[in-house]
């Protein structure tokens, strides 16, 4: 008879020891088997017209709504932990608002905050979750160019960042109101043919200036086709892994998948849409014959798409001009082929009548990255010139506000790292967007059959090169951009791997 010995964290502090003599095929003579539940809802976070779309340098008012933006939250419960994964269809998500959405999750359900993971898919076409200066009748006016930077305008909190941490909390209540019993499995695809490392060797040095007066070894998305193209400055990673839960019958409850590729685009400005990340999940719900209407008596199937590490990766083959294509042709074509692979795995996986969860989480401290004496001169000068005239970088003055703002960032930050456990699987959270390397060296150390990471969780704090990756530079290393010291990554990774070796238990305590 087997034995499993679990250590189970309540909000990172308290830790409790468990001994269960059996699994939940084999429990001992009169006591019951612990069953298996999942809950899953969505909920509506779809910005007013008017408000201000992000993921450009030149952030404009939200004019029409394709699709809506959602909330999607799936709870998982072994009888004795519980957990809660939510995916919301926003750029990035502050620290400040994740907290403020578990706080409302612990009022309303009593889940601890440390149990609940809240990531954002990042979207290029949604409004913005961070903070600013004037609220006007346009939903308001970001203090400077925004870029993908969903914490540079950060002043005082907003009805937005309200609404989405409310809806956060109940759309967590309702998956908890819908627990019923499940099997759970777990799996991955692969699609290569959509993920692209955006950042290149170029042998033209005009193609590799920085708006601080120097020059990289390599840039971000450089022109399509270019002869001065050399080579890509990293990997890829193609996987597409995925948890899934099912009613005992077989039917569909939930499917929670992370791909790393950045946001599609190809949308127009002034429009609201959830990108591939939402086409997806409308996919995949069709593909598996769960799509709305067809459950009936049943909650609806919910499927969710994370962001994983695509903080380097993006959806364009830069060795070959692409011919324009039609508005959100290309969202959903790439929607569908990453659906097509998960469906393929989906049919190989075996679902388990129960397995165990378990959570860990910290918080590190790290130093923040801040400006050069020379680059905060620099910057001071370049905001005092007229404006029209010669410029080494045509970002070169938005950079210089950036600088003068890290200036006065503090000196350390804190980062909420968290692993969370299902099963043989391992989901490891990042609140920054993650290189692709730093993704493969995780799920390659990781103690689990299954292991990885979904970025822009928990919070957002930039880019996360790796330190070989800072010293090629490219706009994911700015100053500005990036908001870690250079040797965050290692660091993280460290923790991370710290935690998922804590609640390493013997594959035996899994009930076939």
């Amino acid at each position: 008879m087997d034995t499993r010995v679990g250590r189970w964290l309540c909000w990172g502090l308290v830790a409790v020891v468990v001994t269960t003599t059996g699994t939940a095929a084999n429990a001992p003579a009169g006591v019951p088997p612990r069953v298996f539940r999942a809950g899953a809802a969505v909920g509506d976070i779809t910005p007013e017209l008017g408000a201000m779309i992000i993921g450009g340098f030149s952030p404009t008012p939200a004019k029409h709504i394709r699709d809506p933006l959602q909330v999607r939250a799936l709870v998982l419960d072994d009888g004795g932990q519980r957990l809660a994964l939510v995916v919301c269809d926003n750029i990035g998500l502050p620290r400040e608002v994740c907290d403020e959405a578990k706080r409302l999750t612990q009022q309303l359900t009593g889940l601890e905050p440390a149990r609940v993971m809240i990531s954002a898919t990042h979207t290029h076409s949604a409004a913005s979750a961070g903070t600013e200066t004037s609220l006007g009748p346009n939903g308001g006016r970001p203090r400077g160019p925004a870029g993908d930077d969903p914490g540079s305008t950060v002043d005082a909190v907003t009805l937005y960042q309200r609404s989405i941490a409310r809806r956060v909390a109940e759309t967590i209540q309702r998956a908890i109101n819908q627990l019923e019993p499940a099997h759970i499995g777990w799996g991955r695809g692969s699609e290569p043919s959509q993920v692209f490392n955006r950042r290149w060797h170029l042998s033209d040095e005009a193609l590799r200036r920085n708006p601080f007066g120097g020059v990289d070894q390599v840039r971000m998305n450089p022109p399509a086709g270019s002869p001065a193209l050399v080579r890509p400055a990293g990997p890829t990673d193609p996987e597409i892994p995925f948890i899934s839960v099912q009613a005992p019958d077989g039917r569909p409850i939930a499917l929670f998948a992370a791909y790393s590729l950045h946001y599609v685009g190809g949308v127009p400005a002034g429009v609201v849409s959830a990108d591939y990340f939402g086409a997806f999940c409308d996919r995949m719900a069709e593909l598996l014959g769960a799509a709305r209407g067809a459950q009936r008596g049943h909650p609806p199937f919910v499927a969710l798409l994370a962001n994983g590490t695509s903080g380097d990766i993006n959806n364009i083959d830069f060795k070959t001009k692409r011919a324009p294509q039609p508005p959100f042709d290309q969202i959903q074509r790439v929607a569908n082929v990453v659906a097509a692979e998960v469906y393929r795995a989906y049919q190989t996986i075996e679902h388990k009548r129960w397995a165990p969860l378990d959570v860990r989480y910290q918080e590190l401290t790290l130093k923040s990255r801040r400006p050069t004496p020379a680059m905060i001169t620099r910057a001071r000068e370049l905001l005092d010139r007229p404006t029209g005239g010669p410029s080494w970088h045509p970002l070169e003055k938005a950079y210089a506000n950036r600088v003068l703002q890290r200036a006065d960032a503090p000196e350390t930050v804190q980062l909420p790292l968290q692993v969370i456990r299902i099963g043989d699987a391992a989901i490891l959270t990042v609140p920054a967007e993650t290189f692709a390397e730093m993704g493969l060296d995780l799920k390659q150390k990781a103690p689990f059959t299954l292991a990885f990471t979904v970025g822009l969780a928990n919070g957002y704090l930039g880019y996360l090169p790796t330190p070989a990756q800072h010293q090629l530079g490219g706009y994911e290393s700015w100053v500005g951009t990036n908001r870690l010291e250079i040797e965050a990554a290692p660091k993280i990774t460290a923790a991370l791997l710290g935690l998922a070796r804590e609640m390493t238990s013997p594959v035996s305590a899994i009930a076939p």
